[in-house]
């Protein structure tokens, strides 16, 4: 999602909604239900444990309804004296819940890897983890599952980092379990992928700026660098190519799933703030739905300002079309 709104925190759910909510004691005392029950069974406890290398957990939750769907909200902590006011947070919801998904709308993103649509994300003090699978019983045919973590004063290990992610795709597995999705699953993280924007050659390009440009495009444009992440089935993909003269650049958009019906929503409250750009979609079934794709110029195009846009909108939909090209195929779009 784009800097011009103001996201929503995942606080709000629960206020906005006055969901039921429930607490947990600590796991082992015996003084209260399971925290597998939590979330509906779908909290991965042993992802919190390692996470927090404590088998002394408390834990609680609540549901809530989002825009007319069901989510589902629980987190973890280590209890008595050994809280340091950290938190692992999980949410869980119809990927048509789309509003405030976390890392799924992140552009700085990078692919949760191992099988899965999904991303991860290290921003700011939070560590995100986004995983979306097929699920006809859900609305929008997909389920979301949502984990993050506010580091606070004190950084996290590395070990830690991997937990985040883990906590998302191992939860995704038992919540798919209990919803009854068919999505295909993947495996267990054994790494995140904390790569940051890489500027390259653009006929160099490995990421998510590869077969965006060929050499004599670049020539004829004056295209010479790129700004990528790396590429893989994220649920929001950015290619940067800047452009002859001052500060002027493009910006290439990729968005799947939840991701997609955010941006689309916003596009079509604020149209304003997509004057001169270029959008297509593509189907891509499940839980990745409509994709949606976008070629922004920057500074916008603005006749009153008499700013021009470089490029012209055949060039502008070519690059367009090869940037949709190669993120549908990396997310399996071509199947349908």
């Amino acid at each position: 999602m784009t800097a011009r709104r103001t996201k929503v925190g995942a606080g709000v759910f629960a206020l906005a909604a006055g969901g039921a909510i429930w607490g947990f004691g600590p796991w082992h005392d015996n003084s209260g239900p399971s925290p597998a029950d939590t979330c509906n069974g779908s909290l991965a406890v042993r992802e919190a444990e390692e996470f927090f290398q404590d088998p002394e957990l408390e834990f609680d939750g609540n549901t809530a309804e989002w825009i007319g769907h069901e989510t589902h909200h629980c987190a973890a902590w280590a209890g008595g004296d050994n809280s340091l006011g950290r938190q692992l947070k999980l949410n869980i919801r119809p990927s048509a819940a789309h509003r405030a998904s976390g890392a799924a709308e992140d552009s700085s993103a990078t692919p949760i890897g191992y099988g899965w649509n999904g991303s991860f994300s290290t921003t700011g003090l939070e560590t995100r983890a986004a995983v979306l699978i097929d699920c006809a019983p859900m609305a929008g045919n997909g389920l979301l599952v949502l984990a993050e973590v506010r580091r606070e004063d004190e950084q996290l290990t590395d070990s830690q980092v991997l937990q985040v992610a883990r906590l998302a795709t191992e939860s995704a597995r038992l919540a798919a379990e209990h919803w009854g999705c068919e999505g295909k699953l993947g495996q267990r993280p054994e790494t995140v992928d904390r790569t940051p924007w890489q500027s390259r050659p653009a006929t160099k390009a490995s990421g998510t700026c590869r077969d965006v440009v060929d050499p004599q495009e670049a020539a004829r444009l004056r295209i010479t660098r790129v700004s990528e992440k790396p590429a893989g089935r994220a649920l929001t993909e950015v290619c940067t190519v800047p452009l002859p003269g001052k500060n002027r650049h493009v910006r290439l958009s990729a968005y799947y799933g939840p991701s997609a019906q955010q941006e689309r929503y916003l596009d079509d409250r604020y149209p304003d703030t997509v004057n001169g750009a270029v959008m297509r979609s593509q189907n891509c079934g499940g839980g990745l739905g409509t994709a949606y794709f976008k070629f922004e110029e920057f500074p916008r195009p603005d006749a009153e300002k008499q700013i021009r846009s470089t490029l012209t909108s055949t060039d502008a939909r070519r690059l367009l079309s090869a940037f949709s090209a190669a993120s549908t195929t990396r997310h399996g779009c071509q199947r349908h």
